[in-house]
């Protein structure tokens, strides 16, 4: 478990880093789909928790 966490923590890392770097291009572009910006930051959240929550467990088990 504790390999598994220590893989998909670096990767959710990269995918808020990516999906953060893509919203702020299309928001800096002035894109005329706004909702597309708005998805993308959506995706940053829902990435950076998931970072967070495993990010948490993982300490969790290396403690105990």
């Amino acid at each position: 478990m504790v390999t598994i966490l220590s893989v998909l923590v670096p990767l959710a890392m990269a995918a808020t880093v990516i999906a953060l770097v893509m919203g702020l291009f299309q928001m800096a572009r002035g894109n005329p789909d706004p909702a597309r910006s708005n998805r993308l930051m959506q995706y940053r959240i829902l990435f950076q928790g998931a970072a967070l929550a495993m990010f948490v467990l993982l300490l969790m088990l290396l403690r105990g």
